[in-house]
């Protein structure tokens, strides 16, 4: 029979078998249905590479190669390949934040190898759902790893192999076909019976499943332990190629470093339960499918109590961080995590991400300005609607009254609207003209924690979300700097300035401030004028390169923006110990002291939640400067 004869009979056969997988895992499990490749060129179009199967996240798709299926000689286990496509759906992972979340996870167990934390995930949501489709579900999903078995493979498929002997009570030698000495046999049962206890909470088993695989990669390269696993691996790279979102993944969970253990001394797994053995006694453990009785539990407890197990203590992270929930990770860190889920962007734009996540919580209206009155729209006459204008601007009742038969651009008028002035105050928002210093003394956003970043990400969404427009300027030294070139409302673009990192000398662009506000007139939009900066701002009142003096260019600034300025500095001493602030104050800028470039975390969600002139006082306590 013809190749594409075969691949089609496959594929109608498989596709007939679609809604029991379903039914599988719930009658109300909806997915689409599966991507069929039949070639090589339909594989690298979905993605597809290596193994006869694959997840996506993005599109919530499940791609199937059906010649790899041919290949392998798995054309007649449908059911158990299409359920186990959708149990990475429905259980584990289910998304990519939580993908994202066990990937942060097992980087943690995985010295040296991070970079394969993709790969152990995969294994370890593997063994998940095989585990439960083959004793709850009553599938063959042994049948499929004999197909597969590679005889003579490293150490690292014996031990992944003698898991599933262990769990599904094999012989030995039915899929572990390598040697197991007793270190492998120990490895294999704490591993059997981690898939058991941890099955509802397989997030918290996830790092330790990672320092039981750790010993077994750190004999070979990646590509040497991987080669051999090329046929499973369906949800190594979820969002392959995409920018999909991946939200909440800034934050460090309150037991990311405590899932960094080794099962053996994990008191749930290594001999907290002493009825229980290793081995035969998995199927029976006490704590199987994430449930435990009273009396395990105090045997549990008791053993913390009295120092016969221990987990080790969580180590310190980044910035200080010992773990625990309220700590962020580095900038460096997160970008790491997003490209494991296989999101395609760049160090700039993981920033951009990792700032935006990190402002949104502190994010509220910018200030405002209260006009006398506003205005009400008042109908007046009607003209004609021409093609070309805004479809919505149609009157239609009255198109109709004209004549019953509608032709555009002949018998279609719109309403036109003046203006009557109202009986509420009016409230306009202020442009923000922000200026972030980043001089070869601030840390590159792309690496580290920059609070400047945060504090300008955090004032210019608020500034977006509140309807203002935001002209954002990074700047260093002499014609160093980036910008967005005038006030625009786009999001990306802004966080794309302030993100980046020039890291020169220091010399405040007193040219942009000059070229954006000599012009501005009554007309205009008020904007407030903020710089973010350290004793460096002093740069500010040097003259520029046509020779004019930046002092002037400030006071013209301010008189022109007619919204105020703001100028935040990092400084040693008190501000009015300081003549450059002394001289901006009395030029009309209010100044701002912090001692670290932490406390402008908070200068910024206090600046922002007040209309500006009326939070004096708030800013005062915030920042307790001297009157």
């Amino acid at each position: 029979m013809p190749k594409d004869k075969v691949l089609e009979e496959i594929r109608a056969d498989w596709m007939r078998t679609w809604p029991s997988a379903l039914s599988l895992w719930g009658k109300f499990t909806r997915l689409s249905e599966p991507r069929w490749c039949s070639a090589p060129a339909e594989e690298s179009r979905e993605g597809l590479s290596g193994s006869f199967a694959m997840i996506r996240f993005p599109d919530h798709a499940i791609v199937i190669s059906l010649s790899q299926i041919r290949e392998h000689g798995l054309e007649d286990y449908p059911l158990e390949i299409l359920s186990h496509e959708i149990g990475h759906h429905v259980l584990c992972p289910s998304d990519l934040a939580d993908q994202g979340r066990m990937l942060a996870r097992i980087r943690k167990s995985l010295p040296t190898k991070e970079n394969s934390a993709p790969f152990v995930a995969n294994l370890y949501a593997d063994l998940l759902i095989n585990d439960r489709l083959q004793r709850h579900g009553s599938l063959r999903i042994s049948d499929i790893y004999r197909r597969i078995n590679q005889p003579g493979a490293d150490e690292l498929w014996t031990f992944y192999m003698r898991i599933y002997e262990l769990l599904w009570k094999l012989s030995p030698r039915t899929l572990a076909t390598g040697k197991v000495d007793k270190v492998m046999e120990a490895d294999a049962q704490l591993g059997a019976r981690l898939i058991r206890s941890y099955a509802r909470n397989w997030l918290d088993g996830s790092g330790r499943f990672a320092a039981l695989c750790l010993p077994y990669m750190l004999k070979k390269d990646e590509k040497a332990y991987m080669k051999n696993f090329a046929p499973l691996l369906d949800g190594i790279n979820p969002a392959a190629g995409s920018q999909a979102q991946a939200h909440g993944l800034t934050e460090i969970e309150s037991d990311e470093w405590g899932g960094a253990l080794h099962p053996s001394i994990d008191p749930l797994l290594s001999g907290a339960d002493e009825r229980a053995g290793l081995g035969d006694d998995v199927e029976t453990n006490p704590a199987e499918d994430g449930e435990s009785s009273d009396t395990d539990a105090k045997k549990l407890k008791a053993n913390e109590d009295d120092g016969r197990v221990k987990p080790r203590a969580a180590p310190t992270g980044g910035n200080g961080s010992n773990g625990a929930a309220g700590q962020y990770r580095e900038p460096f860190e997160y970008g790491e995590i997003l490209k494991s889920l296989g999101l395609k962007l760049t160090d700039e734009e993981a920033a951009i991400r990792y700032y935006r996540e990190r402002a949104m919580p502190h994010l509220v209206p910018f200030p405002t300005v209260i006009l006398p009155e506003s205005t009400d729209p008042q109908p007046e006459g009607l003209e004609p609607w021409d093609v070309g204008a805004p479809l919505e601007d149609i009157d239609w009742f009255q198109s109709v009254l004209l004549s019953p038969h509608i032709i555009p651009g002949m018998t279609t008028v719109q309403r036109t609207r003046g203006t009557c002035e109202g009986h509420e105050p009016d409230k306009r928002p202020m442009d923000l003209d922000l200026y972030v210093d980043c001089s070869g003394s601030m840390p590159d956003p792309r690496n580290n924690v920059s609070y400047l970043a945060l504090a300008g990400a955090i004032v210019a969404l608020s500034a977006l979300r509140a309807g203002a427009r935001v002209q954002a300027t990074l700047w260093s030294g002499p014609q160093q700097f980036q910008t967005t070139n005038g006030f625009v409302s786009d999001e990306n673009a802004i966080l794309g300035v302030v993100a980046g990192y020039i890291g020169g000398s220091t010399a405040f662009p007193i040219h942009l401030l000059r070229d954006t506000h000599l012009r501005r007139t009554p007309r205009d939009r008020a904007a407030h004028i903020l710089v973010i900066s350290d004793n460096g701002c002093d740069t500010m009142f040097c003259t520029d390169e046509e020779d004019h003096d930046g002092v002037e260019i400030s006071r013209m600034a301010l008189e022109n923006a007619r919204g105020g300025g703001t100028l935040v500095l990092n400084l040693f001493e008190e501000w009015q110990e300081n003549p450059f602030c002394v001289r901006a104050h009395s030029l009309g800028f209010d100044v701002y002291r912090v001692q670290n470039w932490e406390q402008l975390e908070q200068f910024a969600k206090a600046f922002s939640s007040k209309k500006y002139g009326q939070a004096e006082e708030e800013l005062l306590r915030a920042r307790k400067r001297v009157p």
